[in-house]
């Protein structure tokens, strides 16, 4: 069994601060959240492509991230800290 580094765990986590005033509407914990999942976000959004020559290439489909985007916050602010 895996030994997990609590730091590690501690470290990929929003503090609950941001999160509760996230979800009061705050713009800037808002965007720190969305920062928080930016990489998440743009690898679901990753597309193969490829070019005249066969060579494969991988590029950001913007309208997947930017409705990724908007779920993300349309979440944020139907959620309900307790």
């Amino acid at each position: 069994m895996k030994k997990r580094c609590k730091n590690r765990e501690e470290k990929n986590l929003l503090p609950f601060h941001i999160i509760k005033a996230a979800s009061e509407g705050d713009v800037m914990a808002i965007n720190t959240v969305l920062k928080h999942y930016e990489g998440y976000i743009i690898s679901l959004s990753a597309r193969k492509m490829y070019d005249e020559s066969g060579q494969l290439h991988f590029c950001i489909d913007e309208t997947l991230r930017r409705r990724l985007e908007t779920k993300l916050i349309t979440k944020i602010l139907a959620f309900e800290a307790v």
